[in-house]
């Protein structure tokens, strides 16, 4: 983190980076006013939110079905960050760019029958997370993207088909390839559209668009099949086409899109966690379960959104430098 502690040094800020401390700070130019009203909106999917136990604690009480949790990657940097900036974190599992955009969300919570039931379960549906951006806001984080392409149902079908292939071959992309270039050409038009409405709710807004980590290694021999702590039944030739024509293709949309925008820029996660997928040891990423009665459904841990802070943190420190 020395990093971002000589950044708050030329930024001028005397704030105590606590947890949970809250101090406000105003710049003008290199100078701190008395009070601050920097403004943070963060929006996206369980990637942001955090959803997971192996993400931390839910701290909404009452629960809205969104599954923030305390160690996910905006709650970990508005600790970090202190008083720089005022988060309103709207991100929400399972949400798609059109619930980010314009459509409410009927939220899930833990609810995935056959999987787990949720006692919590139907929540009331929760309105388009752009509404919390406004004319005041200085800076946007998004993540989102891959529920708009499917991602969760290609992996509960690679795992369906790779069990019927007795784990060998290519099935899922054998079933499925053809269909991808349309989901991915889905995710960048919609996206697109998100970015050109962020910007017209906030004008003056910053806009920090995040890409997913590594999920799956890059030598996919580290596997070990039928481990439902990894990949379960996934082929190793079905994790090596996840990972080179959907997931890395999926940042390319995010990044192309956010390159269509002035007041954009995209924060790679990907290269960071290299080394660090669902099949390493010391994996930021969780597979199918963390535990035998803890399902994580191949959502980064508290790790992976440390990570994942250190670089959101610094792509923000720039943007208002």
């Amino acid at each position: 983190m020395a990093h971002v502690r000589t950044r708050l040094a030329l930024l001028g800020s005397a704030a105590a980076l606590t947890a949970g401390a809250v101090v406000p700070a105003q710049f003008t130019g290199a100078q701190p006013a008395a009070a601050a009203d920097r403004e943070w909106v963060a929006l996206g999917d369980s990637y942001t939110a955090g959803v997971i136990p192996a993400a931390g604690d839910i701290f909404e009480i009452p629960r809205d079905g969104c599954e923030r949790t305390d160690r996910s990657y905006p709650q970990v940097i508005d600790r970090d960050l202190g008083g720089l900036f005022d988060l309103t974190n709207v991100s929400c599992g399972a949400a798609t760019i059109e619930n980010v955009t314009d459509r409410a969300q009927q939220p899930i919570g833990r609810n995935l029958p056959p999987f787990s039931q949720d006692p919590d379960y139907p929540f009331p549906a929760v309105p388009p997370q752009s509404e919390a951006v406004s004319a005041g806001t200085d800076l946007i984080t998004v993540g989102v993207g891959g529920n708009t392409l499917g991602f969760a149902e290609i992996l509960v079908k690679c795992m369906e088909l790779g069990q019927a292939s007795g784990a060998v071959g290519t099935p899922c992309k054998d079933d499925l390839a053809a269909g991808i270039p349309a989901r991915l050409s889905k995710v960048g038009k919609e996206y697109d559209r998100m970015l050109s409405v962020l910007n017209e709710r906030a004008p003056k807004a910053k806009i920090l668009t995040i890409g997913y980590p590594a999920i799956v290694p890059k030598d996919t021999s580290k596997c070990r099949s039928n481990d439902l702590t990894q990949f379960g039944s996934i082929t190793k030739g079905d994790l090596d086409w996840l990972r080179q024509d959907v997931l890395e293709p999926l940042n390319k949309a995010i990044e192309k899109s956010t390159g269509t925008q002035k007041a954009a820029s995209f924060v790679d996660l990907d290269e960071s966690s290299q080394n660090y997928s669902v099949c390493d040891t010391g994996k930021r990423v969780e597979g199918f379960i963390t535990a035998p009665d803890q399902l994580s459904f191949v959502h980064p841990n508290a790790q992976g959104h440390r990570n994942a802070a250190d670089h959101v943190e610094s792509a923000m420190l720039n943007a208002i430098s």
